[in-house]
């Protein structure tokens, strides 16, 4: 395995790691608790990731298989590497929101055991990641599910899903930290 795809599947499993010490005790009032209605819960936070990713599984499925080609326009946007460190500069610092689509929107109640499945998730994603060791990682151009003009190589993609990841995260340790959050299982 290249060195970036070592770090990349490091990266993945450090924040599934931390995910767990961090949340994985929690009971389900804890994992649902929100710190105002329009908030996200520690547990929707997780859900959205899991959610978001799957999107692109079905584009790295057709990438592992062979029989995905990149469109014209993922050939000739201008805008690929553009989108790439825009969005991966953007969710590092947090200084935006996003507004997310409805497939990606968590419901408002989710499992207790959501941290156990997003690092089963995780585990998923990064099987996926290691079977995508041949694919020309810099070449390969995917079109964001959630719009069509944005295109990123799968390097810069997978930046974002890391950026992504750990943005959620913090936003999931604010919840802990906010006033009211229950404190002890009950």
């Amino acid at each position: 395995m290249n060195k970036d795809l070592n770090n990349l599947i490091s990266e993945i499993e450090k924040i599934s790691d931390e995910a767990q010490k961090t949340f994985g005790h929690l009971n389900a009032e804890r994992i649902n608790w929100k710190p105002a209605p329009e908030s996200w819960s520690v547990g929707q936070c997780f859900e959205h990731l899991i959610k978001t990713n799957r999107m692109f599984f079905p584009e790295l499925e057709k990438i592992k298989s062979g029989e995905r080609k990149n469109s014209f326009w993922e050939n000739y946007s201008p805008f690929t590497s553009f989108f790439g460190r825009m969005l991966t500069k953007s969710m590092r610092k947090d200084e935006r929101k996003y507004k997310t689509s409805a497939a990606a929107t968590p419901p408002s109640d989710v499992q207790s055991d959501i941290i156990e499945q997003f690092s089963n998730h995780q585990t998923e994603l990064v099987e996926m990641i290691r079977e995508l060791e041949n694919a020309d990682w810099k070449k390969t151009v995917v079109t964001s599910p959630f719009l069509k003009i944005a295109t990123y190589n799968l390097t810069d993609g997978f930046n974002i899903v890391i950026e992504h990841e750990r943005r959620h995260f913090r936003q999931a340790e604010r919840v802990l930290q906010a006033e009211g959050f229950p404190k002890s299982e009950n």
